[in-house]
């Protein structure tokens, strides 16, 4: 028990698995196509945590990644007739070098500059979609059959189909996040972050910006790719406007929300991003844009490093509070090393 409460890997999964199950019992149903949405965004927003959170590069342009892998898997099923579950990785693949095409060029540049450039990216990939109508179904989009469980659970009525889709994607995001906080922990992770705090100090160590730069990219397209994918599988359905330009800001505050450079920050921020609309329009009666615009300033401001950093904050208090409680070496209740404790007092019959 004491291992699973400390920060690393299995605190994090217990995380992730009380986040899946908590709603059975909280709404006393089973998870919708809601809820399989939660761990694709989820897999997008730890792409851009470790990007932006953990080495430092501004990425506005994921939603052209996702549509590269959500298109991959719709076109591979449609015209191809693959299985959805091989379409996944490649989907991965096939964003990731995307992700290095971006990360090449974006070398040069840092900052809102770099930050400009994907944004860019992001708004041109919609018109680029739709030019290509005759792969990718123009503005009409691609229609694909309904994802079929491949262990006969949906058929022996184990699962309902929404329910297979449900954990599939919780499996594969929990697989993801592991790697991610696996990946963090090497050289690799190290490099990522001695690079977010100093690019000439991260060069005076012998980290080449170059490799490790495009790298970060080609791993985050990878999540973006996967996210993609699973998207369209849950959705059947893919269309230019899948992947605008509001999908790839809705990752990235999403991932400020969460907390950015932090393990459980995408889990944060993906529940806050898909829910927090719903339930503030359901507290306050009003239309969702408002108060999540609202709910938004609100967390920003009370908890600037995101909601993970709130959290940790809170606990740092916490254990100070429960510190400052402890009685100290030498004060009553305790003996000072070198010294005898005095014997206690007997009351004896009185004169």
């Amino acid at each position: 028990m004491h291992s699973l409460l400390k920060p690393g890997p299995a605190l994090w999964l217990f995380l992730l698995l009380l986040a899946a199950i908590a709603p059975l019992y909280v709404l006393g149903r089973f998870p919708t196509l809601e809820w399989a949405y939660v761990w694709a965004l989820l897999i997008g927003m730890i792409g851009i945590n470790i990007l932006t959170g953990y080495c430092g590069q501004i990425s506005l342009g994921n939603s052209a990644f996702m549509a590269i892998g959500g298109y991959t898997t719709a076109i591979l099923i449609y015209r191809a007739g693959w299985n959805y579950l091989l379409t996944i990785p490649v989907a991965g693949v096939l964003a990731s070098v995307g992700g290095v095409l971006l990360g090449i060029p974006a070398l040069r540049l840092r900052g809102i500059y770099l930050a400009t450039a994907t944004f860019a990216l992001a708004i041109s990939a919609p018109s680029v979609i739709r030019h290509f109508d005759q792969l990718s179904g123009g503005s009409q989009g691609i229609s694909i059959p309904p994802a079929e469980d491949p262990f006969g659970l949906v058929s022996s009525q184990s699962l309902t189909s929404e329910q297979w889709l449900y954990y599939m994607a919780l499996v594969i995001a929990a697989a993801l996040f592991l790697f991610s906080r696996a990946l963090l922990s090497t050289h690799v992770g190290r490099a990522f972050r001695a690079i977010r705090e100093s690019e000439t100090a991260a060069v005076a160590n012998g980290v080449s910006l170059a490799y490790y730069k495009t790298l970060a990219f080609a791993i985050s397209a990878f999540y973006a790719g996967v996210a993609g994918s699973l998207y369209a599988i849950n959705t059947a359905y893919v269309s230019p406007d899948s992947f605008n330009v509001g999908l790839s800001l809705a990752l990235v505050v999403g991932a400020v929300i969460g907390g950015l450079g932090t393990g459980i920050g995408p889990i944060l921020g993906a529940a806050f991003t898909v829910w927090s609309p719903t339930y503030t329009q359901i507290l306050f009666n009003t239309k969702p844009d408002i108060a999540f615009g609202v709910l938004l300033i609100l967390v920003m401001y009370t908890m600037p490093s995101g909601i993970a950093g709130g959290v940790y904050r809170l606990w740092a208090w916490y254990r100070r509070q429960r510190a400052a409680g402890r009685p100290k070496s030498g004060e009553e209740g305790t003996v000072q090393v070198g010294k005898v404790a005095s014997p206690p007092e007997v009351s004896g019959p009185g004169p």
